[in-house]
């Protein structure tokens, strides 16, 4: 079985409170995208796993994918037999794009369908979520808005990008979440900070996003990688309705009429990806 996990933006990421167990509570409303991964599985003796495309350099079984197949082993003994998966990596890493957590829930649904697991909706979701804070939102794969560490979902029902074009630039440099995060003061502890309702401020016009919709990892994550507020920036020159860094960065992306050519070619290292959605 083949399959091609896609990766996924951030509309707006609220960073609400520290938890007592050291995760934060967010609000965001997550968005799958067409950038895509392609993951094999096939019934084999023994197990093997073989990662080409991008370089991610971790052994085998710290690779999400592996840690996905050994929790489903897990949970379903043997009815589980072996096999052999090969991932294809074409979404960057350190992206804030999710193309790791979107590898292993794919992971799950294919070894749930190929294998007659009968496992449930819910039930993926929950193991999934073992996996990464992300992880649950590629089961349903849906524009969803995001609560909790990103793991309770409620699905909006519509994606507010339909009939736009979706331009994301990632440059070489990367962000780790432990970095995005240690400039972080919740909002619960900013006095000066005005929320807004993710969930109604995506159903306005894109155009009104901008003085809306706030990514609140922008403030410390370009303060120390000034490189990409400059890319945002410049998507605006280049016409976009809304650019934002996308979760913990360090992927920008720019919302644009679906018609706008996106004339600035950036830097010869950034990774550029366009999309009519």
């Amino acid at each position: 079985m083949i399959e091609y996990p896609n990766c996924k933006i951030n509309l707006g990421l609220s960073v609400v409170r520290q938890r007592e167990d050291g995760y934060h509570d967010l609000e965001t409303v997550f968005v799958p995208v067409p950038l895509c991964d392609e993951l094999e599985i096939v019934p084999a003796e023994n197990f093997s796993f073989r990662q080409t495309g991008i370089n991610i350099d971790c052994y085998p079984e710290d690779n999400v994918v592996v840690k996905a197949f050994r929790m489903m082993q897990r949970e379903c003994g043997s009815r589980l037999p072996d096999v052999e998966i090969v991932l294809r990596k074409r979404i960057p890493f350190g992206a804030g794009l999710g193309g790791g957590s979107s590898d292993a829930a794919f992971t799950l649904k294919m070894l749930n369908k190929m294998f007659d697991l009968e496992l449930d909706n819910g039930s993926l979701r929950n193991l999934a979520t073992k996996l990464g804070a992300d992880c649950a939102f590629f089961i349903d794969n849906e524009v969803a808005f995001a609560t909790g560490i990103g793991d309770q979902l409620t699905p909006l029902g519509f994606n507010p990008l339909k009939g736009y074009k979706l331009v994301l630039v990632k440059p070489d440099e990367g962000v780790s979440t432990a970095e995005a995060y240690r400039g972080i003061v919740p909002r619960e502890r900013r006095s000066n900070v005005v929320c807004c309702d993710l969930r109604n401020a995506v159903k306005k016009p894109i155009s009104d996003w901008k003085d809306m919709i706030i990514n609140d990892f922008e403030e410390t994550v370009f303060a120390s990688h000034p490189r990409l507020s400059n890319i945002k920036q410049r998507l605006y020159n280049c016409g976009a309705l809304y650019a934002a860094m996308s979760g913990s960065g360090a992927t920008v992306f720019g919302v644009f009429e679906q018609d706008a050519v996106v004339n600035d070619r950036f830097d010869g290292d950034c990774n550029i990806f366009e999309f009519n959605i």
